[in-house]
């Protein structure tokens, strides 16, 4: 059985439950209180993740703290091929590169959710600034690739882990005052992912 430790307005934790979902996978949740109690800075939290970050993937005697290494690791323990394209170097490459952009989002977009909902020191204006970046260049991306028949970060008929570690910072971005309406691309590709079979929500994120 896995067990996720999470927060349930993380956006890492909710990329990871939103692929377990699209999996169809069961899974155990306990949740850690993020905001205001702090738990994962605890001594029982950090015995378990030393780091101290949200979400933990326990499964067997496997422990996993990164989104990057637990998506990997569901697509290829859990997803079959249509999430994990065993043998295609190149198409890994790109999924490593759309997981290096989330952990970028994460960093900015993600980083000026987390300092205006919860009070955290960040210069504000340069998150915002490089958010914006991003998203111009993921825009361009999908909008290039929408000419070219591709609907998703990575070309291929199917999504990727690279959208599911994505969507969550750029689906809340305008809660961070990062408005997306200057990226039609963007918003598209946002309602995409949301018709998937067994997308689920999360405070601040509606169906399609």
């Amino acid at each position: 059985m896995i067990t996720l430790h999470d927060y349930n307005l993380s956006a890492e934790g909710y990329a990871v439950r939103l692929f377990l979902a699209l999996l169809g996978q069961d899974y155990s949740l306990v949740p850690v209180e993020y905001y205001p109690a702090r738990e994962h800075e605890g001594e029982a939290f950090r015995a378990l993740n030393p780091l101290a970050s949200l979400p933990v993937l326990v499964e067997g005697d496997l422990v996993l703290t990164e989104v990057a290494g637990i998506l990997t690791y569901l697509a290829a323990r859990h997803g079959g091929a249509d999430w994990y394209p065993a043998g295609d170097a190149a198409q890994w490459g790109r999924i490593g590169d759309g997981l290096a952009l989330a952990a970028r989002l994460a960093a900015s977009a993600g980083a000026v959710r987390l300092a205006d909902g919860m009070m955290l020191p960040l210069d504000g204006a340069a998150a915002r600034a490089e958010a914006k970046r991003l998203l111009r260049v993921i825009d361009e991306r999908l909008w290039f690739g929408e000419m070219a028949g591709d609907d998703w970060l990575c070309p291929g008929p199917r999504p990727s882990i690279a959208d599911i570690a994505c969507f969550p910072h750029i689906v809340l971005a305008e809660e961070g005052d990062i408005p997306l309406i200057d990226y039609p691309a963007i918003r598209r590709w946002l309602d995409r992912v949301r018709r998937l079979p067994g997308f689920v929500v999360m405070p601040g994120v509606f169906g399609a």
